[in-house]
């Protein structure tokens, strides 16, 4: 992942955006590349796999409640274990095999989890899984670095988003927040910054409530009483909120930098992902771009051009920090990366 100012001088660039990330898969038959900064580049699950990793091959069968999964996600499922599964069992079957949790804490649906080709908590590690490890890794170290020469608090923000809708950001982003709240000394903050159209909340098996607009609207309204808590350790999330037209308006008022603030100084482990609108589509993802430290631009290996790319990273010059990741690159047998170490099948 390498750091991509937007242009502001119009000085010629050493290879295109979209060359450049093209240049780790070596896509030679499809552009003629020149050398460049790399791209680092993470896979998504929803594009097709030659067939279930072989990690999973010796796994038992699939749990009740997970028979109309597909044959990989059941057998991920099956792979967890028991005291970390939630597959919509009834109450009845929940009381029985497990104690219930604590009031305030909300289930994530595993299951959709698996079914949505996501990373799933408690799961055994495979190609994804170590994608994201190598992208949240750049992340943390640009933190540290960022940490040096602006506020701290504020280092500790990360902005997913992309170009236009479908790219998959929010894909990335709820991956993003799964992988670090696997770290042993951070707490992670999701918070679903889509305002027209929130989707985190729906992807964990979950209900919208009171969020981050409504938070912002209200002054008497403490942000950290409706952060939600949820079964996968150190993972915490903050839902979008009523909608409202004039979504832009509020989070460019003093009071949004004023919530920020005090989500971040409410623990000093925490690390605040938001899940942003699609840069090209909606005026909000350029002000959040402001509030936060860095950004990930998610570009879709094949449908983001790459003048999308430099429009989207022109518009989110408020943030330094801008890192592309590639999404949706085809899985590709002969190529090694992760997939024969995970069993996948290719070279090791």
């Amino acid at each position: 992942m390498s750091e991509t100012p937007a242009p502001r001088d119009g000085a010629p660039r050493d290879g295109s955006l979209i060359e450049r990330a093209a240049q780790i898969y070596d896509f030679d038959a499809q552009f003629r590349v020149r050398r460049g900064a790399s791209l680092l580049s993470t896979r998504t699950a929803s594009e097709p796999q030659p067939e279930a990793h072989s990690f999973l091959d010796d796994a038992p069968p699939p749990p009740p409640g997970a028979e109309t999964l597909s044959r990989e996600a059941a057998l991920t499922l099956a792979a967890i274990p028991l005291e970390l599964r939630d597959f919509g069992m009834s109450d009845e079957d929940d009381e029985a095999a497990a104690s219930p949790a604590p009031s305030d804490v909300i289930a994530i649906d595993r299951a959709l989890l698996a079914a949505k080709g996501m990373l799933v908590p408690g799961a055994p590690v495979g190609a994804l899984a170590e994608e994201f490890r190598l992208v949240k890794r750049q992340l943390l170290l640009n933190a540290r670095s960022i940490a040096m020469g602006t506020p701290e608090r504020r280092a500790r923000t990360i902005l997913v988003g992309s170009g236009k809708p479908g790219e998959g950001k929010t894909f990335c982003a709820i991956n993003l927040a799964i992988s670090l709240a696997a770290e042993r000394d951070v707490e992670v903050l999701l918070v679903d910054a889509d305002f027209a159209k929130p989707d985190v909340m729906a992807s964990l098996g979950l209900s919208d409530s009171t969020g981050l607009l409504d938070i912002i609207d209200d002054p008497a309204l403490d942000p950290e009483a409706f952060v939600l808590k949820t079964d996968v350790p150190q993972l915490s999330l903050l839902p979008s909120g009523a909608r409202s037209h004039a979504d832009t308006e509020l989070l460019a008022s003093a009071r949004t930098a004023e919530v920020l603030d005090r989500l971040l100084a409410a623990d000093p482990r925490r690390i605040i992902v938001f899940d942003s609108p699609p840069a090209l589509a909606a005026s909000p993802a350029s002000v959040l771009a402001l509030l936060v430290a860095q950004v990930m631009l998610v570009v879709r290996a094949d449908r983001t051009t790459e003048g999308d790319v430099r429009e989207a990273v022109g518009l989110l010059d408020g943030c330094e920090h801008i890192s592309l990741v590639l999404n949706a690159v085809s899985y590709e047998p002969h190529r090694g990366r992760f997939g024969s170490y995970y069993g996948q099948g290719g070279r090791g």
